[in-house]
């Protein structure tokens, strides 16, 4: 497969990554067609250079994040599934859910009127502030825990490939932006202070 050989591993591993991509992108795809346009670009999309950068951003993120998946797919040598490759499938799983779920709790939650101009913090969001964006980093976590049961050397390295999702989620294109938006538009409302002092910004554990 993609050069290397063609062994269950290499298999499950791309039906997980087309999971994931059809999933978020009729979401995508579906988000853009009820909002009319893709809101995550209105603040840089009449700047050239800015929205050059966004996509050259994106386009860096889609190559690191595929990065563990190219390599096993080039991969002759197998080897037998073992633990990681379990336990990697089983991170990748819980974070698909946690993704979806959250996704679809926020969808349900803007799409009643009675929440206009209002802020989700319940289901998984009252956990977490960017729950979605917890399982997008445990997904590819997942996946490069099994790709590295026939990694060799230097192809350890790839580690930056989750290191690097969680990096840009939460340093760069992701948190920072969705951060500000929400301090901009509740930041005096004592009811999103009292959420934000006590949510998690992206780590979820239990109210105690």
């Amino acid at each position: 497969m993609w050069g290397g050989a063609n062994h269950i591993r290499q298999k499950v591993q791309t039906g997980l990554v087309t999971a994931w991509g059809l999933r978020l992108g009729t979401f995508l795809f579906l988000r853009i067609l009820k909002d009319g346009h893709d809101r995550r670009f209105n603040s840089v999309r009449d700047s050239p250079g800015t929205f050059f950068v966004y996509w050259t951003v994106q386009a860096l993120w889609v190559f690191m994040t595929l990065l563990p998946t190219l390599m096993l797919n080039s991969e002759r040598r197998d080897v037998p599934l073992g633990t990681r490759d379990y336990v990697g499938w089983a991170l990748w799983a819980f974070g698909f859910a946690t993704e979806a779920i959250a996704d679809q709790q926020k969808w349900i939650f803007k799409s009643d009127p009675n929440n206009a101009g209002r802020f989700i913090q319940s289901g998984l969001w009252a956990y977490s502030r960017h729950p979605n964006y917890f399982g997008e980093i445990l997904q590819w976590s997942g996946l490069w825990l099994s790709a590295s049961s026939v990694m060799a050397g230097p192809q350890h390295l790839s580690l930056a490939s989750p290191v690097f999702v969680w990096f840009l989620l939460r340093y760069v294109s992701g948190i920072p932006i969705l951060e500000k938006q929400a301090l901009k538009k509740w930041g005096s409302d004592p009811v999103f202070q009292n959420y934000i002092r006590n949510t998690p910004l992206l780590w979820p554990f239990p109210k105690l």
